[in-house]
């Protein structure tokens, strides 16, 4: 692909990091900028940097937020005794879309994954655990993606919060199998959550 300017050549590059942007959308949105008026332009730039710069993660979730404390987290209508262990932040966006989950949450930022180079200690579980020895939680939900990483993660998880005597659930499989979260429909996710099941169910099951 040839350009005729330096800087809109860099744009495009920049661009075409995003994920899902190949180089032929990198230039649409760069020429789409272009034909902005500046004070726009100069907004869109100013939210990119201003985002980078400031947001800040919960320091009792994990979830972005804008102070440190987010506002799931510091609602005290919401009930703090149930805990849903996620993978990321979209999964919090998929399940609160719903509005049929009071609780609140736990990010793992990810999942175990050997294949990959992630184990147990790259994730946010010591945190978890501190919670449940405080006697903070009444029940852990595990709501992992159906995968098999997802579903070791489950166990791990399982195995290591069995011992502090806290009910640990699992949310319906009326999710298909590798699906993720995010994916799912509102209706289908909603009823998982609802009718999520004692995690010891599923193992004698395997």
């Amino acid at each position: 692909m040839n350009f005729s300017s330096s800087l809109v050549e860099k744009a495009v590059e920049e661009f075409s990091r995003l994920p899902g942007i190949g180089k032929r959308t990198a230039l649409r949105l760069v020429l789409h900028l272009l034909n902005q008026e500046e004070v726009e332009a100069t907004a869109f730039g100013e939210a990119i940097i201003k985002l980078r710069k400031d947001i800040q993660y919960c320091e009792n979730c994990n979830n972005i937020s804008d102070i440190h404390i987010c506002e799931i987290c510091s609602d005290l209508n919401r009930d703090h005794g149930t805990v849903c262990v996620v993978e990321d932040i979209r999964d919090v966006m998929a399940i609160e879309h719903t509005q049929q989950y009071q609780g609140v949450y736990h990010i793992l930022g990810g999942i175990i994954d050997p294949m990959n180079g992630i184990g147990p200690g790259d994730l946010n579980i010591s945190s978890l655990i501190t919670k449940i020895e405080a006697d903070e939680i009444k029940e852990v939900i595990l709501a992992l993606s159906s995968s098999m990483e997802g579903d070791t993660t489950s166990f791990y998880l399982y195995k290591k919060i069995e011992q502090h005597r806290v009910p640990v659930t699992i949310i319906a499989r009326g999710i298909a199998v590798g699906d993720e979260l995010e994916f799912v429909d509102d209706v289908t996710l909603a009823r998982s959550i609802i009718n999520r099941t004692p995690y010891e169910s599923v193992l004698s099951t395997k």
